[in-house]
């Protein structure tokens, strides 16, 4: 069952091996985009016998948010007929479930038909930076959770035509033969804030990449907050996360916000239950 993973990286050499610690288990191909990384990455990249490197091209050239929404849409797309699932993604996303190995979930839903597998977001945090050893989802489990990044990372490229991504995947639209998951178990782990000076550090760093119109267009503006405005917002971290790792939590009945995909299904099911 062959998965492929798409994404962009510029200098995350020190999130690499969380990374593919993370996805190696059931991702047979990944297809990088670097945007012209200086600090080792591509290095790590080219030691991964399952990387293909190809350069991030800004078809927007006053824009990385539209260059980059505009690779989500399409570049997936050469693996119908060659994948049974494809994965859109950052490099500090991690996509989980708690009670089931990822491959084993994407057999069953491969079986009941699903092709499009939505995520619901957290959050994660820790203060410190995580020892280069670890693997995220079982020793950083602190997470709050949050609505935009109940994302569309994982579908099925043969049956999805076009994922109808809007800026940063934080809302999709897509097209083709769509199923959903009865229930959203999968987990989407967002791993920005590991490390308080390294996410200030981080930030500071990608604001610089924003172009004119991601600047005009108020895109990247998370990456523009003061210091003390980046304080008060992990502060309000602290008090909100909870374990992810807790046996009584179940995400699919208590995780807030809303979920785009979930009524145009109920909608369907009730249509298709009438016959």
């Amino acid at each position: 069952m062959p998965v492929h993973l798409y994404t962009v990286t510029w200098n995350e050499a020190d999130m690499l091996g969380f990374f593919f610690r993370h996805y190696d288990p059931w991702v047979d191909r990944y297809v990088i985009h670097d945007n012209g990384s200086t600090d080792g990455t591509l290095d790590l990249l080219r030691a991964h016998p399952r990387v293909e490197i190809r350069r991030f091209e800004r078809v927007h050239a006053d824009s990385f948010v539209l260059s980059h929404t505009r690779l989500q849409n399409h570049v997936w797309k050469e693996s119908a007929r060659t994948a049974d699932w494809v994965v859109i993604t950052a490099i500090d996303e991690h996509l989980h479930l708690p009670d089931q190995p990822v491959q084993d979930y994407l057999q069953d839903c491969t079986r009941q038909g699903v092709t499009c597998i939505p995520a619901l977001g957290y959050q994660m945090y820790s203060r410190e930076m995580a020892d280069p050893g670890e693997r995220l989802c079982e020793t950083r489990t602190m997470g709050m959770p949050f609505e935009p990044f109940n994302k569309l990372s994982l579908f099925n490229p043969s049956a999805v035509s076009a994922t109808g991504y809007e800026v940063g995947r934080h809302l999709a639209k897509p097209s083709g033969r769509i199923r959903w998951p009865e229930r959203d178990r999968l987990l989407l782990l967002h791993y920005k804030c590991i490390g308080y000076e390294r996410s200030w550090q981080r930030d500071y760093f990608l604001k610089s990449g924003l172009g004119p119109t991601d600047l005009a267009r108020g895109y990247g503006m998370h990456y523009q907050r003061s210091a003390a405005e980046f304080r008060k917002i992990w502060e309000e971290y602290e008090r909100r996360v909870e374990d992810i790792a807790r046996p009584d939590l179940h995400p699919w009945r208590t995780h807030p916000g809303r979920r785009p995909w979930r009524s145009a299904w109920w909608h369907w099911r009730r249509r298709f239950a009438r016959g």
